[in-house]
């Protein structure tokens, strides 16, 4: 009997044994045949690459090609950002704090992005507000940050993809203008109407509005606008503003109270935050992902911070990190950011060990082929093969995230490209060229 237990347990180490080997030979393997694709592109010598790819069930790195060195990820850091709300904000996003004092209901911001965010269409404070039959007051100053984030683009400041920053966001902070008809416009919010004024000595080129750099003063040309056109510019944002904007979309006054936030502040829960993470992963919304880490910070403390927020993620949550993060913002519009390859790499395996469920994590990001900004990078089809995030700045286009191979492996990868002058275009179809390798051969 004993010596038959021996057996079994003898014939059980030699099959786990034999199972590693096979599964290190496999990655071995692997890590020669990608090498070579790497040493055989031509167009991969031309700037900085960094590369990582994780093979999930051995939790082994396969292969790395400098993914211990530094890279702007531009909206790659959108991850960290996914991360950080998972570890913290809870399921049901906080809308508002609030107290109700007499004949009056005292309200301050989160950060929370959803307010009658265009994608997310969350009601949840808008219709609490509304319903109220008290004066409402907005107190304002828990957000300590400036307008912009560390290291963005001030030329930006009139384009749809970077909004202000606001303790109390409405409507994304910006304006919507779209065709109403007989070549006229509608205008969302409404209390920016009297702010549009006609440009006359433009007479010439597309319809487009734009705003001056430091107020609300908006101007279009003397041409035709056309059906199917819509345009959003980001307003300046002010305590004022924001008081404006909210006075005319609930149709009732509201005014301001200058007040710190009591300790028995009672918290409305507004959308479902996987939702509001959705709605940032798949079109890259930096609006979302800057708010996001405000929300973070509201959960830590009374002031809303993205510094104070980045601190405590990267203390309490990234130290299994290899490498030690320079995390800025909460998009990637700052190019103070700085992340290696294979940091990409672990975060993205304890987001998968996170979330618990392959098909919800996959619903959330861009699929190759099939949703998000990673659409049109591959080719269209019904069961993508890649999911994950890109990332682009000027020469700088990255992506990271999962990639499911033909042998029905889940690997992990992080690619990223810096510093190259070539349309991103080439950098991109060479990239896509490589993980379709990888999906075609293990």
């Amino acid at each position: 009997m004993f010596r038959f237990k021996s057996c079994c347990i003898l014939l059980i180490s030699c099959i786990f044994l034999t199972s590693g080997l096979t599964g290190c030979s496999a990655d071995k393997t692997i890590s020669r045949k990608v090498s070579k694709a790497f040493k055989n592109s031509e167009v991969i010598k031309q700037y900085q690459v960094g590369f990582a790819l994780y093979n999930m069930e051995t939790r082994r790195m396969i292969f790395q090609k400098d993914a211990d060195k530094y890279f702007t990820p531009a909206s790659n850091t959108k991850l960290y950002t996914f991360f950080a709300s998972l570890k913290m904000i809870p399921e049901q996003m906080p809308a508002l704090k609030y107290i109700e004092k007499n004949d009056s209901l005292i309200f301050w911001g989160t950060g929370d992005p959803a307010f009658l965010q265009f994608a997310v269409k969350d009601q949840s404070a808008y219709q609490f507000l509304k319903a109220s039959d008290k004066k409402l007051f907005f107190a304002p100053g828990r957000y300590s940050g400036t307008f912009f984030g560390d290291g963005w683009s001030w030329d930006d400041y009139d384009y749809y993809y970077q909004p202000e920053i606001t303790e109390m966001p409405i409507m994304d902070n910006m304006v919507t203008s779209s065709y109403l008809s007989d070549k006229k416009i509608n205008i969302e919010p409404k209390v920016f109407a009297p702010c549009f004024e006609l440009d006359s000595n433009k007479t010439t080129g597309g319809f487009q509005v734009t705003r001056d750099f430091l107020s609300n003063h908006f101007k279009y040309p003397k041409v035709d606008v056309k059906a199917g056109y819509s345009q959003q510019n980001p307003y300046k944002t002010s305590v004022q503003t924001t008081i404006d904007v909210l006075s005319d979309t609930l149709h009732k006054p509201v005014g301001v109270i200058k007040m710190k936030i009591p300790t028995y502040a009672k918290t409305l829960q507004g959308a479902k935050r996987d939702s509001v993470l959705k709605h940032m992963m798949l079109p890259s919304d930096n609006f979302i992902a800057e708010h996001l880490l405000l929300v973070c910070s509201n959960q830590i403390g009374d002031t809303l911070s993205t510094t104070k927020a980045i601190a405590h993620i990267s203390k309490t949550y990234l130290s299994f990190l290899p490498d030690r993060v320079k995390w800025a913002d909460g998009s990637g519009l700052s190019r103070q950011n700085l992340f290696t390859p294979r940091d990409n790499v672990y975060l993205l395996d304890s987001i998968y060990h996170l979330v618990n469920n392959q098909e919800k994590l996959f619903d959330m990001l861009p699929a190759g082929g099939k949703t998000g900004t990673l659409k049109s990078a591959y080719p269209k089809t019904d069961k993508p093969f890649v999911y994950g995030k890109t990332g682009s700045l000027g020469g700088v286009h990255n992506q990271s995230g999962y990639v499911l191979t033909k042998k029905g492996k889940t690997y992990i990868y992080s690619f990223m490209n810096n510093n190259f002058i070539k349309p991103t275009s080439e950098v991109r179809a060479e990239m896509v060229r490589i993980i379709t390798y990888i999906h075609d051969n293990f």
